[in-house]
C-alpha cells in the first residue's frame, strides 16, 4: 500500500525513516519495498547528467524524473526536489512549480532549500495542501555563496541560526527537515527540539532518519565517494567487468544469444 507523509511523521521516536534518492522507474522498483521515502533529488544534475553542481537542473527535468519514479513505486512516499530558481523568486512561482510536481510528476510532496527567505513559500504550499520537506545546513543550490560543501553550524552563531530556522520551518508547516553536513550534536539537539522529522545526510546517527544518494550506496561511480556516503556494494565495478566480458566474447566470436 502506498504510504503518505503523515504515516512517516507518525514514526518519529518509534522507527527511523529510510530515504534514498531515485531517478527512474527501474531504480524505484529495486528499492521501493525496502525504504520509506524516495527523493527525486536535483542531485540528478550530477549523477545522471554529469554536471559539477545541481544548478542547471530544470523543473521540466524534475517533473520528468519524478513521474518515472512514481511509476516504479507502489510503497514509498515520493518527494520531488524543487530545483534552483523554481521557487525562490516568488510564492506564486513556488506554488506553480510544486503543483506541477504533484499533478504531472505524481509526487506526494516537494523539498525546498533554505530557511528564512523561503518561509512564505513554505506557508503557501502547505496552505494549498502540498506537503513540504525543508533542507538546512549545506544547501547545494547555494554552493557559490557557501563556497564549498564543508560542515555548517560549527560556530555558536551558525548553530543558533540553524536551530532558529529549523523551528521556523516547522512553524511554517514543513513535515520533514533534511539536515545536510551539520555537526552531529547540533543535529541531535535540533531533532530533540522538533516535532517534525529530521533526515540526516552527513549529520550523524541522531536524526529521525537518513538519506543517501542511490549511486553512492551501490558504488555506481567507482572512482568517487563523498565523505558522508557509505557503500554497500561495488555495482559499478561489477558492471564494468561484465561489459568487458561481453565485449571480449563478441569480438572473439564466442558470444551466443539464446
Amino acid at each position: 500500500m502506498q504510504r503518505a507523509i503523515r504515516h512517516l511523521v507518525a514514526q518519529k521516536g518509534k522507527s527511523p525513516i529510510v530515504m534514498v534518492t531515485c531517478y527512474d522507474a527501474t531504480m524505484a522498483r529495486l528499492v521501493d519495498e525496502a525504504v520509506d521515502c524516495l527523493l527525486v533529488g536535483d542531485s540528478l544534475g550530477m549523477v545522471i547528467q554529469g554536471d559539477e553542481s545541481t544548478l542547471a537542473v530544470t523543473l521540466d527535468q524534475v517533473v520528468y524524473h519524478t513521474r518515472m519514479v512514481a511509476r516504479g513505486s507502489t510503497h514509498a512516499v515520493v518527494i520531488a526536489d524543487l530545483p534552483f530558481m523554481s521557487y525562490q523568486p516568488s510564492v506564486e512561482e513556488a506554488v506553480r512549480s510544486a503543483g506541477r510536481c504533484l499533478k504531472e510528476g505524481l509526487a506526494h510532496g516537494v523539498k525546498v532549500e533554505g530557511g528564512t527567505p523561503v518561509l512564505p513559500q513554505v506557508r503557501a504550499l502547505v496552505g494549498y495542501g502540498i506537503p513540504v520537506v525543508g533542507h538546512l545546513g549545506v544547501t547545494p543550490q547555494s554552493i557559490h555563496a557557501l563556497g564549498g560543501y564543508g560542515k555548517k553550524g560549527k560556530t555558536e552563531a551558525e548553530a543558533a541560526r540553524l536551530m532558529e530556522e529549523s523551528l521556523a520551518l516547522q512553524e511554517a508547516g514543513a513535515s520533514m527537515l533534511v539536515l545536510e553536513n551539520v555537526p552531529h550534536e547540533l543535529a541531535k539537539s535540533i531533532t530533540a527540539r522538533l516535532d517534525i522529522l529530521t533526515i540526516g545526510i552527513g549529520a550523524g546517527p541522531h536524526c529521525d532518519g537518513q538519506v543517501q544518494v542511490f549511486h553512492d550506496l551501490f558504488g555506481l561511480m567507482p572512482d568517487y565517494t563523498p565523505r558522508h556516503a557509505k557503500r554497500y556494494t561495488e555495482a559499478g565495478r561489477t558492471i564494468q567487468q561484465a561489459i568487458r566480458q561481453y565485449a571480449e566474447e563478441v569480438r572473439a566470436g564466442t558470444f551466443i544469444s539464446k
